[in-house]
């Protein structure tokens, strides 16, 4: 059995491939800067959308980019209540007259 065993290279252990003709993607390194002073790089594509924050390494605190490019204000819709949901569908005086209906139906009931 022994006579038989497999000699060389393992699996998974080191490529044969060279890097010759490959073209790597044009890189761009960002800076960043967490709140506990921590400064740490990070490389992206050039044709990637480049974060303005970063999770630190270090800390886990939200770090910020070190050449000031701050993130734009997004507006933010004011969150629909259930009411604004209802007055898309009913006039205030259809949901009056749905109201007094119900409460018709159940003052009538054997249960009120």
């Amino acid at each position: 059995m022994a006579d038989r065993a497999l000699r060389g290279m393992g699996l998974g252990a080191k490529s044969f491939e060279d890097e010759e003709g490959v073209e790597f993607a044009t890189r761009k390194v960002l800076g960043f800067t967490c709140p506990k002073g921590h400064h740490f790089e990070v490389t992206f594509s050039t044709e990637a959308d480049l974060p303005t924050e970063w999770e630190c390494p270090r800390c886990g605190a939200v770090a910020t980019r070190s050449d000031g490019t701050k993130a734009e204000d997004k507006q933010v819709k004011p969150p629909r209540t259930h009411w604004d949901m209802l007055l898309e569908r009913r006039s205030v005086s259809e949901l009056e007259d749905l109201l007094a209906e119900r409460l018709e139906v159940v003052r009538k009931s054997p249960h009120y």
